[in-house]
């Protein structure tokens, strides 16, 4: 257990950097490869080349419908929707603000964690925090904090990257609290495998392939993304959110925008204004409100209730 544990973390470690770095990766890699024939290149060659891994080592691969149908779907809520809105939204929103929006993803879980039966509830710190979070976002979405990229675009990217996070949790708690008896790499493989599968018959039916094109610049981007944020830390991810708590998991939020924020300022000269850098603090300074609240189970606090009744 214990040595699970530490696994975990170094996972979650790795999550926290890698995932940083592929904010800037996509807008590199977008240059020239339209978004969602990026997204699914990316990740059904990532999880293709880990399931044939996967086989090598003798892994059970599942063959039943219901349990191939939950790992489809949980691919299609964290690729399709929810990386997806990212790429989409990163030709108009920079590629640090995107991963500031994405910093919301805390939220979105302790939302959710409300409505599943033995999740945790909602206290006065978490309402709190996730109000003065979601006041940076607003404040990160106004023309003093866009630095001139406010327009309609940029706004509707805002909006889809909140959406693809909230199709990016539900897939993680289905991931976590229904999928069972599938080893965690192959889980991971096949959740990938699917997402991109589904991304590319969306990409095909709009006619998204012909406008195809690729240089040295954009290669190197998707490869790095395919190897690094897809087969490496997509699979940290599935580990650590297996072995973590949920809450405990979502904190990747923190250092990914910072990690994307500094190598946007240092390579793609993304400037960030005063507003910008106050709705930074703001929505991570709420995100530590929600994420330092004391875990408060509907199963912990049941028995009081029903006494005080």
């Amino acid at each position: 257990m214990k040595h699970e544990r530490t696994l975990a973390i170094v996972a979650f470690i790795i999550v926290c950097v890698v995932w940083g770095t592929t904010y800037l990766g996509i807008r590199v890699a977008i240059e020239t490869i339209p978004p969602l024939t990026m997204t699914s290149i990316r990740f059904a060659t990532a999880g293709a080349a880990l399931l044939v891994v996967c086989a090598a080592r003798g892994m059970k691969i599942p063959r039943d419908r219901k349990t191939l149908a939950n790992l489809a779907l949980i691919g299609c809520l964290m690729v399709t929707v929810g990386n997806l809105a990212v790429v989409w939204a990163e030709q108009w929103v920079p590629s640090g603000m995107a991963a500031l929006l994405v910093a919301t993803a805390p939220f979105w879980m302790a939302i959710l964690e409300l409505f599943r039966p033995e999740g945790e509830r909602l206290d006065a710190r978490r309402i709190v925090g996730m109000l003065i979070g979601f006041a940076g976002v607003a404040m990160l979405v106004t023309p003093g904090g866009t630095d001139g990229h406010y327009d309609i675009h940029f706004i509707i990217g805002a909006l889809v990257i909140q959406v693809g996070s909230l199709g990016w949790q539900i897939g993680s708690l289905r991931g976590k609290y229904y999928l069972r008896g599938v080893p965690l790499l192959v889980s991971a493989s096949l959740q990938m495998l699917f997402g991109g599968l589904i991304t590319a018959v969306i990409a095909v039916a709009i006619g998204e392939p012909a406008r195809f094109a690729i240089n040295g610049r954009t290669f190197t981007a998707l490869a790095y993304l395919t190897i690094f944020g897809s087969v490496i830390a997509y699979s940290s991810y599935v580990y650590a959110l297996a072995h973590l708590r949920t809450s405990t998991s979502s904190l990747y939020a923190y250092v990914n925008p910072v990690v994307a924020v500094i190598l946007g300022w240092l390579i793609l000269d993304e400037r960030l204004t005063w507003m910008s850098i106050t709705a930074m603090v703001v929505i991570l300074g709420g995100v530590a409100l929600v994420q330092t609240a004391k875990p408060m189970p509907r199963a912990a606090v049941a028995p009081e209730q029903a006494k005080a009744a």
